[in-house]
């Protein structure tokens, strides 16, 4: 048995990584890469592939055809006790567990049981951890977290960060990394369109939280997630690989702007493995485990100036003639928009009459009373509202056209192939096997390692990738 170090770095695509290998020599990921034992993960997932559906597949060992999840905060109770994730298996078989920010972890569990922390992911609707002491970081992250979805919020939150500063000591953080934020702070005030990289020092900073409960308590298996990459990838990698486009659109001087973002992310990426291995080092029991549920790549894409969202719900939902004890807004990424509401029937019969610039809106039923509205229209140059066959002024519909500062569109998405690396010292370049490995095949793997049956639902464990 080996205990496993599980970082989700979400959507890298192998091209990244030998991209990076070869800009950044000296990186750890360079030194390195040639005795990872290295995998190209698939996903079988069927319709549209999103972080919030695939990596339920990585965690359960089934595709969506199977678990069906598509979207964050809806009721898994049924599902957990079809297709469990893999923390619920390794807990309930008595394996120390940490999870850190892994998708689809909240609600937190009632009891601590084997878990040596738990820490839900930036989707929770609660701050709920454990230990408790981390609830101060939880909240202050989700916060973040909702206030730079799209656009990142430049303003200081200083009463937030006294409050961190004074758990410095508990909460782990590096005098180095506050160092490193300091210095990004100070830079942000001549170059302003650096503040996109607070998304970045948000991962560093709850990197520095997960990196002490791991040293403290050592579990067998832990996750870590982390969306940094991903996100500066969909935003700039026309930046990056402007000869993967037929037409790019970009001026040079957004090109010239953004060139190095993704290098950026990279960077930090690196920064934090680094550490994760010599921890590894000192204690040969673990595996370090470097994965995707899925990568990206580059697709056609213009500047966006404007997309349309919600930014009043209490205004949005008058329109339906509901107050704000009717309903509940429930985070998720955007330009998606979930809410829980009252009178579902009521609701499901007026929206689906809402019309934008006479296009009905694409949303889903949850279950349970929840719903999943698409917005984020992009560049509208007229915005006309219609509900039940009738005009609503702009003004008073709650939504908004949100400037996007840096004018990035999705310029690279989600494709079914992934990585799955994994770091022990005692590995060498001869003993290297690349393979292909299907996303449900990690699942039972994990759970061969712990010498835990594994579910009849599952596929074959797959030999040698650990």
């Amino acid at each position: 048995m080996h205990k496993l170090i599980f970082y989700e770095l979400n959507e890298v695509p192998m091209r990244i990584f030998e991209y990076y290998q070869k800009m950044r020599p000296n990186s750890w990921i360079a030194k390195n890469y040639d005795s990872l034992k290295k995998s190209v993960t698939y996903s079988e997932n069927g319709g549209h592939l999103s972080p919030w559906n695939t990596w339920p597949t990585v965690h359960r060992g089934v595709t969506n055809a199977e678990h069906f999840i598509s979207d964050f905060n809806q009721n898994l109770t049924d599902v957990d006790a079809a297709f469990p994730p893999i923390w619920k298996v390794l807990e309930k078989n008595n394996v120390k567990t940490g999870v850190f920010g892994s998708l689809h972890s909240y609600p937190r569990p009632e009891d601590q049981g084997d878990y040596s922390f738990y820490v839900p992911d930036v989707f929770a609707a609660g701050s709920e951890c454990f230990p408790k002491s981390v609830e101060i970081f939880q909240e202050i992250n989700l916060k973040l977290s909702r206030k730079s979805a799209r656009n990142v919020d430049s303003s200081i939150p200083l009463r937030d960060m006294l409050k961190l500063f004074g758990k410095v000591g508990s909460l782990g953080f590096k005098a180095g990394t506050m160092a490193d934020v300091a210095g990004h702070l100070a830079q942000e005030r001549t170059k302003k369109w650096k503040s996109v990289r607070r998304r970045t020092y948000q991962t560093v900073i709850s990197f520095d939280v997960f990196y002490k409960l791991l040293v403290k308590n050592k579990p067998d298996f832990t996750t870590f997630f982390t969306n940094h990459v991903a996100s500066s990838q969909h935003r700039y990698w026309a930046a990056l690989f402007p000869d993967d486009y037929e037409d790019l659109k970009y001026d040079e001087e957004w090109l010239n702007t953004y060139s190095n973002e993704i290098l950026f992310t990279m960077d930090k990426t690196d920064d934090m493995l680094k550490k994760l291995a010599k921890f590894v080092d000192k204690n040969p029991e673990y595996r370090l485990i470097l994965a995707s549920s899925m990568g990206q790549d580059a697709i056609e894409c213009e500047p966006i100036e404007t997309q349309l969202y919600i930014v009043d719900h209490e205004k949005f939902f008058s329109l339906f003639d509901m107050d704000n004890n009717a309903f509940k807004f429930l985070p998720s990424m955007l330009p998606q928009f979930n809410y829980f509401v009252q009178d579902e029937d009521k609701f499901r019969q007026l929206i689906d009459t809402f019309k934008i610039n006479g296009n009905a809106i694409s949303y889903r039923y949850m279950g349970e009373n929840r719903f999943s509205l698409d917005l984020g229209q992009q560049n509208l140059k007229k915005s006309e509202i219609e509900l039940n066959g009738e005009k609503v002024v702009f003004e008073d519909s709650g939504l908004e056209n949100v400037l996007i500062e840096d004018k990035s569109s999705a310029t690279a998405y989600h494709i079914p192939e992934g990585h799955f690396f994994v770091y022990h010292p005692s590995f060498k370049k001869s003993d290297i096997l690349t393979t292909q490995l299907n996303s449900c095949e990690i699942f039972p793997t994990f759970l061969q390692n712990f010498g835990i049956q594994l579910p009849t639902y599952t596929q074959k464990a797959s030999e040698h990738i650990l």
